[in-house]
């Protein structure tokens, strides 16, 4: 039985799948083979297995090299960071070059309220006439 989405990483020798296609270090298919056949062809090599898609059948993963792993960790960390988090909420808050002395105060206290509760904050000046 396959187990749960693992983290994206080196596999090794445990793979639970039986039948997989795999993939060569450059991208290119090398079509489905048995889990020994891939592992053999990973010793021959000196690569590494890596689980890219695990909802599809068969599974599909690649060989790569130890430098291929890293880099694809960080972009997928890089990837993660920049997409928004659930939950988080955006406020906007948009008002005129020309905004009164007491107007922009009360402004800047929501603002502050804002910033405690963790919520980010776009803030829009329109250029007065």
């Amino acid at each position: 039985q396959p187990k749960g989405k693992t983290a994206f990483g080196s596999v090794g020798r445990r793979i639970p799948y039986r039948i997989l296609h795999v993939l060569n270090q450059d991208g290119e298919s090398l079509g489905n083979m048995h889990r020994a056949d891939a592992i053999r062809l990973m010793d021959e090599h000196g690569l590494k297995l890596v689980l890219l898609r695990d909802n599809v059948e068969p599974p599909v993963y690649r060989l790569m090299t130890g430098q291929q792993i890293h880099e694809e960790q960080l972009k997928r960390a890089e990837k993660k960071k920049s997409s928004p988090k659930p939950g988080m909420c955006t406020k906007e808050l948009s008002f005129s070059s020309a905004i009164a002395k007491n107007d922009l105060e009360t402004k800047t206290k929501q603002i502050a309220q804002w910033i405690e509760k963790r919520h980010h904050v776009k803030v829009t000046i329109r250029q007065a006439k």
